[in-house]
This record gives structure tokens, C-alpha cells and sequence, in this order.
């Protein structure tokens, strides 16, 4: 049996990885920004976080909200997305509409997959996070006051 700190150590190790993953996507994405957030603005930890990260042109206000965990990382702007909820609302609104590309065999736009040759495995993955993440954002005792 673990106790709470062996629970909180690897919570905080996930939380780490996360972080490093979002800042190696946002390199790898051209993002421009600034700090990113110590600690996540959600997670349920194992699954999934939500960062809030500094913008690069605007210091002290949030620029960025960033997914990362058991599925694709990906990003919003936060120019009319106020909180994380909100984020996770709308990247999972996105992963619905790409699935629906995905289901006709084209390529969703606005959209980097990576490679062309996974969407067909990719499609399933995204829609069943998507389905979580809406299941989750309806469910107003999991976040804390936005």
C-alpha cells in the first residue's frame, strides 16, 4: 500500500514530466511565450493536466493553455479562453471536428497529425479523449471555481 507521500512524489514527478513535455511541444510548435506554470492549472493527476503558460508578448497575463497527458498534447490561445475548463471545452470541440476529417479520410485543417500514415489509429484515440474531456468539463465538482 502507498502512503500519501510516496502518492504525492509521484504525482509531482508526473506533473514534471508533463511540464517538460509541454515545453518540448510549444519548442516544436514555433510558440512563442513565455514562463510556463510551475505546477499544472488542472490535472487529474495520471491522466491528464491542463498548463497555463506566460504570454511572450504580454508578461504576467497567460497566453497560452496547453493539454498534456493520456493522449495528444495541444495548445489553445487564451484570447477568449479565460480558465481551464474552458481550454480543455474547446480542445476537445477541436478533436471532435478533426475526427470527423479523419472519418472521411482527409486531413483535418488547422490540424498538425504528425504523420498522415497514423490518422487511421490516430481517429478512435481522439475521439474517445475528446468524449473524456467533455465528460470531464461537465463535471463541475472536479474543477475548482474558474
Amino acid at each position: 500500500m502507498s502512503t500519501s507521500n510516496e502518492r504525492g512524489n509521484e504525482e509531482d514527478a508526473w506533473h514534471e514530466a508533463c511540464r517538460g513535455r509541454v515545453a518540448d511541444y510549444l519548442k516544436a510548435q514555433g510558440v512563442v511565450h513565455g514562463p510556463i506554470g510551475e505546477g499544472p492549472a488542472w490535472s487529474v493527476p495520471g491522466v491528464m493536466s491542463v498548463w497555463a503558460v506566460e504570454s511572450g508578448r504580454a508578461p504576467g497575463r497567460v497566453g497560452w493553455w496547453v493539454l498534456c497527458g493520456d493522449g495528444p498534447t495541444d495548445y489553445v490561445s487564451s484570447q477568449n479562453i479565460r480558465s481551464p475548463r474552458e481550454a480543455v471545452r474547446a480542445i476537445a470541440q477541436r478533436w471532435q471536428v478533426a475526427c470527423g476529417y479523419l472519418a472521411r479520410g482527409e486531413a483535418p485543417p488547422d490540424f498538425d497529425l504528425g504523420s498522415q500514415d497514423s490518422s487511421s489509429q490516430l481517429a478512435p484515440l481522439l475521439e474517445s479523449r475528446a468524449e473524456l474531456l467533455l465528460h470531464w468539463v461537465a463535471e463541475d465538482a472536479i474543477w475548482r471555481d474558474d
